[in-house]
């Protein structure tokens, strides 16, 4: 059983519903609850409005996500922004050598995501030419790491000596911090230690970009610094959480200087919404994600969820749905404020490694959890197992399929042999891997959460539990300095 979408996307779920696992009289039984999660998503499409949803600071804030794929006037990703963006990219093309992209969070793993997608492992590796001009890319702020941020320090510092030798001229490098308050430790931390040290560099040119929260009469530190500076400023806007930023400025100033198809991206989020609009479960693939998780979780147990992309370059796709996941619908409390403890506990995992790592588990573990599988269907490059060892009887029995082939063999055995010992599985497919169907996918996912919150009644676009952390971890930072 599947929902094919004429793009041919596509969401198998035939090892997900059926006798021994969720049956369509459980998805019968919700039916009054599907219609009230349907109808709370489309106020929410047209008003952004979620019952019961406050900011962090307790007043009440709109839900601006489901807009983003949308680009029109008056709408946060609007003809004027995307002119922004591809300002920003003619801005680095053949000028600036490398990217320090700094965020944590949905400022890092969409960004991260958009990289692997667009880049791959050797970006950096390529000639200014095979990049068709765009600088290197590096990551920090995601973490409060010293050593790390020393080995970006020094390799900034030796490809600067680099250029100076061979272009006889100085190294530029663009900061590009995203932070909505400019006050978040892990982040601004490793920018300040960077900035300064690329700052006494003599051999390194340093530039800012400042993704932060655009309010210009009570602007937040980043915000101010970027204003009393004339640092290039792009928006973390209101209404738009991190994990749901990938489809704003938050994701697209990364894609913008990568060469990342923006257009198509959000054309793909833009048709997966629309093909999510209709009442009709077995015909909205984001709702019947949602009902099936749903049910799989209370009613039968399956309160883990692992996420399972087929393919290197995919993984970051299963990091960043561990946090849409986890911060989304990780809730002890109900709207009506009753403790209920929900949510699935996510598992980030990538086939086929993890077949060597974690299936042991999946196949024969506790009954709890559901395996969801990514797979692209055509790969822009593949190659043929050549025979190169004849006399190696096993070597020349895998030999003469695809890889391509190869790792989808491993991916349908996996999900059989799952099949057969009760444990639930189901496939999202891609028909390729580009920026379209990635657009896609990571909509419809982040779309599952919404009705998956309606469903469970809890508010998807808090989190509370983040801020509890943060609320301690201030004061003691005070005391560890104040010690010195």
């Amino acid at each position: 059983m599947s929902l094919t979408l004429k793009s041919g996307f596509s969401f198998d779920y035939d090892n997900l519903v059926g006798e021994g696992k969720v049956t369509k009289a459980d998805v019968e039984a919700l039916s009054d609850k599907i219609k009230a999660a349907t109808e709370a998503i489309k106020v929410m499409r047209k008003d952004g409005i979620i019952r019961g949803h406050l900011s962090k600071d307790g007043n009440p804030e709109k839900v601006y996500f489901s807009q983003l794929p949308y680009v029109e006037e008056g709408h946060l990703n609007n003809p004027a922004s995307m002119a922004h963006l591809q300002e920003l990219t003619d801005s680095v093309r053949n000028r600036v050598d490398a990217v320090v992209s700094l965020g944590i969070g949905g400022s890092y793993l969409g960004d991260k995501v958009i990289f692997d997608v667009q880049c791959g492992e050797f970006w950096n590796s390529m000639s200014t030419e095979e990049r068709d001009g765009l600088p290197q890319i590096y990551f920090s702020g995601q973490n409060i790491d010293p050593r790390r941020t020393g080995d970006i320090i020094r390799q900034l510092a030796r490809s600067a000596k680099v250029c100076l030798s061979h272009k006889k001229r100085k190294f530029v490098v663009s900061l590009m911090v995203i932070s909505k308050s400019g006050g978040t430790l892990d982040t601004m931390s490793n920018f300040m230690v960077i900035y300064d040290a690329l700052k006494q560099n003599p051999d390194i040119e340093v530039e800012v970009v400042a993704v932060t929260d655009p309010n210009e009469e009570k602007p937040t530190l980043l915000k101010k610094l970027a204003m009393d500076n004339n640092w290039p400023q792009y928006s973390v806007p209101d209404g738009v959480g991190g994990r749901f930023s990938i489809f704003c400025d938050v994701g697209l100033v990364l894609a913008a200087v990568c060469g990342f198809d923006i257009k198509a991206f959000l054309n793909g989020a833009k048709d997966m919404d629309q093909a999510c609009l209709g009442d009709d479960v077995w015909e909205n693939p984001a709702l019947l994600n949602a009902v099936l998780k749903f049910i799989a979780a209370e009613k039968y147990g399956r309160d883990m969820e692992v996420m399972m992309p087929y393919g290197d370059y995919l993984k970051s796709v299963s990091e960043w749905y561990i946090q849409l996941l986890a911060e989304s619908l990780g809730k002890s409390v109900d709207r009506e404020g009753n403790e209920v403890f929900y949510g699935r506990t996510p598992i980030v995992a990538v086939g086929t490694t993890d077949m060597h790592a974690q299936t042991q588990q999946h196949q024969e573990g506790k009954l709890n959890k559901v395996v969801q599988f990514i797979r692209v269907e055509n790969w822009d490059e593949d190659y043929v197992i050549p025979n190169v060892f004849p006399e190696a009887q096993k070597l020349a029995d895998i030999s003469g399929v695809k890889m391509s082939q190869a790792l989808e063999v491993a991916r349908e055995s996996n999900a059989k042999a799952l099949a057969s010992n009760n444990r639930f599985n189901a496939l999202f497919s891609l028909p390729k891997l580009d920026a379209y169907n990635l657009g896609q996918l990571l909509y419809m996912l982040a779309l599952s959460i919404a009705y998956e919150g309606e469903l469970a009644d809890v508010d998807a676009f808090n989190q509370p539990g983040v801020e509890a952390y943060k609320r301690i971890m201030g004061p003691s930072l005070q005391e560890v300095k104040a010690k010195g």
